[in-house]
């Protein structure tokens, strides 16, 4: 069998946590580790969760902790109100037994593509400081990456945590703007695509079933998910962000994307916000469409992908 070797960069969260069985169920993916950022909670809290889940999962995964704070602007409240406390929807949870290693994720992220390259998957679902870090210390990791798929953005939907801004560019923009346009293969997979995809009730309820201990994590934290997004879109289940970039790498025929040149907004009312510029569309000024060519996700069969997540998860 033919694997896809990745490093997951997150930050446990409760679609992370679904994105993260996802990962871990499949012999087609190799988890060569996993990295963690603030975001959804504090790094420690996502270390943490990071871990417990690879324990639930049955499997050892190398955990690197990294970023906790963003790169320049004041760090945004935690959203509590989301995630929960505790990240994963302040159900009872164990202590992991393990620890992270002894390595910062951006550490890990350099020595990883010198050990591989050509071969790994960076699929970073948080704020994007570690990736940031890892381009600092070697900008040649950009040399050594097969590709990078972020969950992050959006061009069309408007944004979740301001009107312009998606959550993950807005904890950290500067971090962002540096990732978008270092050059490296990028895909970006944002609300566009995730807001077009829902996780049912039943469908969670399958999945609960089907993952012993983890489907009890799981099954447990969408209940508190699911309540924030009956008030914030009125659906009936959650939108699960993380797992859309993971059926992006497994199943890219679910979605349309359009190349193009991707600006982060760092700085004012519109910090956060990420502006894309199709590559065929002309312009009253050149400025949109001086980055790196990146591929942006605009569509998705969501129905089809939210029967994936099922299907991965229950078999």
């Amino acid at each position: 069998m033919t694997t896809t070797p990745i490093i997951f960069d997150t930050d446990p969260g409760v679609d992370d946590a679904q994105a993260i069985a996802l990962i871990l169920a499949d012999p087609a993916i190799e988890v060569v580790g996993m990295t963690t950022t603030y975001g959804n909670v504090p790094v420690e809290t996502a270390t943490s969760n990071a871990l417990l889940l690879t324990e639930l999962a049955g499997q050892t995964i190398p955990v690197a902790q990294g970023a906790a704070r963003p790169l320049s602007k004041t760090p945004n409240p935690f959203p509590t109100f989301v995630h929960g406390v505790n990240g994963l929807g302040d159900i009872d949870l164990p202590s992991p037994k393990t620890q992270a290693v002894d390595q910062t994720a951006a550490q890990f992220l350099v020595e990883k593509t010198k050990e591989r390259p050509g071969e790994l998957t960076l699929v970073a679902v948080g704020p994007l400081g570690n990736l940031a870090a890892a381009l600092q210390i070697d900008p040649n990791i950009v040399d050594r990456v097969k590709q990078v798929v972020i969950m992050g953005g959006s061009v069309k939907q408007g944004g979740n945590v301001t009107p312009v801004a998606e959550a993950n560019i807005y904890s950290d923009p500067h971090a962002a703007q540096r990732v978008f346009n270092a050059g490296w293969p990028v895909v970006m997979v944002g609300l566009d695509v995730t807001h077009k995809t829902h996780l049912s009730p039943d469908r969670m309820a399958r999945i609960q079933a089907a993952q012993g201990e983890l489907g009890r994590v799981l099954g447990e934290s969408y209940g508190f998910y699911a309540d924030f997004y009956r008030k914030a879109l009125g659906i009936d289940g959650c939108c699960p962000h993380d797992s859309c970039a993971v059926a992006w790498l497994k199943k890219p025929e679910l979605f349309k994307t359009v190349r193009g040149h991707l600006n982060v907004v760092t700085e004012g009312l519109a910090q956060g916000q990420t502006v894309f510029a199709p590559e065929e569309a002309t312009f009253a000024e050149p400025r949109w469409s001086q980055t790196p060519l990146i591929d942006v996700c605009m569509d998705i069969d969501g129905d089809a992908v939210s029967q994936w997540i099922e299907d991965a998860l229950t078999i």
